[in-house]
């Protein structure tokens, strides 16, 4: 039969888009077991991973494969010590097999594998084949069927030679985009967790993402806002200078030369200033997701508090010793600090004395400004 023919026979082009379509979407990875039994006539069908240190993983498999609570602790010493699987690493990786090519009848009628494993989940047949997998890992594929059922054909073995390709393919597009996500969300996590605005542009200056602290910033700020899903500022000049600093940041995460990046401030009434800083971010799959050249944007605002908790964390000071730390770092005087907290003055100066000692530094000046530093990646959860 031609290939042609083989590859849309017993639905196995369907099988293959199926896959793809898992690969990039994790979640209908559920119930492909059942679809790979159905498209070879058989009853079960089993995808797994043998690692190193006889562990195994089951990564997808059909409900009569399932065993109960009880019996799992013999499930796994048979998924360890599987036969078949022994028997497929010494013919070959990626090598379609049956049950024929790896044990004779003898074997079987006295294979504790198959009358204590294999005859309890009514499989007698196979068709597989084992694989290089992730992290120097074997994969495995299985697909069963009863005694009665007959044997795999030339055919069906043909068959499966044309899917396997296609699932090893699968399996890795899928675990390159899984590492990516990952990735990406431990990212965007980090961004959320800093204490300054930031926000992701693309290239018609859509915002992808913003930070915890940069929606807070859009709510308390009437200097900033967001229109048809961009980044606006209220001064038509300011806002000029905004478009033409993306521009250029675009131009220079799309490989042009250029000066990386630019500043702007932001002017409040009553308030300092907010600060913008303004960074080419080039395409990177494996780090955010982008498949597109982008832009970052941090937004500072000096009259933001410090997190007084994490500055306990880092220098192992007291609470009372953290808030006269915080407000050091937002550039408060000790009259102001007394002012503040309700204590006097001489026990403000205690306090910085101590201060000065678990920092390292030797003035209040170079205290406030290594506390400033310090706090730069807190969470503002932390206050």
């Amino acid at each position: 039969m031609p290939s042609a023919d083989l590859y849309d026979a017993a639905g196995v082009s369907g099988l293959v888009g199926r896959l793809y379509d898992a690969a990039l979407d994790d979640a209908q990875w559920a119930g492909m077991a059942t679809h790979i039994a159905e498209a070879f006539g058989s009853t079960s069908t089993i995808l797994k991973l043998h690692g190193e240190g006889a562990r195994v993983e089951l990564l997808e498999f059909t409900g009569n494969l399932i065993v109960a609570e009880r019996d799992q602790a013999w499930a796994d010493h048979w998924h360890r010590r599987d036969l078949w699987v022994t028997r497929s690493v010494a013919h070959g990786l990626s090598r379609v097999i049956t049950d024929q090519d790896l044990v004779t009848p003898e074997e079987q009628a006295r294979s504790g594998f198959y009358q204590e494993w294999l005859s309890r989940l009514d499989i007698h047949h196979m068709l597989g084949a084992v694989f290089p997998a992730a992290d120097g890992a074997i994969g495995v594929l299985g697909v069963h069927r009863p005694r009665e059922a007959g044997a795999y054909d030339a055919v069906e073995r043909r068959q499966a030679a044309l899917v396997l390709p296609h699932l090893q393919r699968a399996l890795r597009i899928g675990q390159r985009l899984a590492a990516a996500q990952s990735g990406r969300r431990a990212m965007l996590d980090a961004f959320d967790r800093l204490d300054a605005g930031v926000l992701i542009l693309d290239a018609a200056g859509r915002i992808l993402h913003a930070n915890r602290a940069a929606r807070q910033m859009f709510s308390e700020n009437i200097e900033l806002s967001v229109v048809q899903g961009r980044l606006a500022l209220r001064q038509p000049r300011l806002h000029d200078r905004l478009l033409t600093l993306l521009r250029a940041s675009l131009d220079i995460a799309q490989g042009k030369i250029g000066a990386p990046g630019g500043a702007l401030s932001v002017p409040r009434i009553d308030r300092a200033p907010l600060a913008l800083e303004i960074a080419p971010l080039p395409p990177s799959a494996s780090v955010t997701g982008l498949q597109q050249p982008a832009v970052l944007i941090h937004i500072r605002d000096p009259e933001a508090p410090l997190a007084a908790a994490r500055l306990r964390e880092l220098f192992g000071l007291t609470r009372s010793e953290s808030v006269v730390a915080a407000a050091l770092g937002r550039g408060a005087s000790l009259d102001e600090i007394a002012a503040e907290t309700g204590v006097g003055l001489a026990t403000v100066r205690s306090h910085l004395k101590r201060i000065l000692a678990k920092t390292g530094t030797h003035r209040q000046a170079e205290a406030a400004a290594l506390l400033a530093r310090s706090v730069s990646a807190a969470s503002s959860s932390d206050h």
